[in-house]
């Protein structure tokens, strides 16, 4: 199984990858959005984790990208934000995002929700 993070901080980006690196994934690290379009063609990814406020494309434009293109469009998807309103998970969830995560979060909550994104 291949997991991308993508997420700007490198702290928060270091500290999601140490808890699902546990889970026997390989995981591929991009810092912002455009990063990852970069990536994209170079992986057969099974999940996507990001972030949603990044500089030049944010994770909200990344998943309208994915969701819109017949290659990447069944790639599941977890948006990990400090982003909490009712209207952001519902924003989310309308562009296709199957699972979503606020910070502060438990490793256990981010385990238990890359599980059940991996299926």
């Amino acid at each position: 199984m291949k997991v991308l993070v993508v997420e700007d901080s490198p702290s928060m980006r270091s500290y999601v990858t140490n808890i699902i690196e546990t889970e026997d994934v390989e995981i591929v690290e991009a810092e912002n959005g455009f990063e990852a379009l970069k990536t994209l063609p170079h992986h057969k990814f099974d999940a996507i984790l990001t972030d949603i406020n990044m500089p030049d494309i944010n994770g909200l434009e990344l998943v309208s990208f994915l969701k819109n293109h017949p290659v990447y469009k069944t790639i599941p998807i977890m948006v990990i934000s400090t982003e909490s309103t009712e209207e952001d998970r519902n924003r989310a969830a309308a562009l296709g995002v199957e699972e979503y995560l606020v910070k502060p979060f438990e490793a256990k909550e981010l385990v238990t929700k890359l599980r059940k994104l991996l299926g």
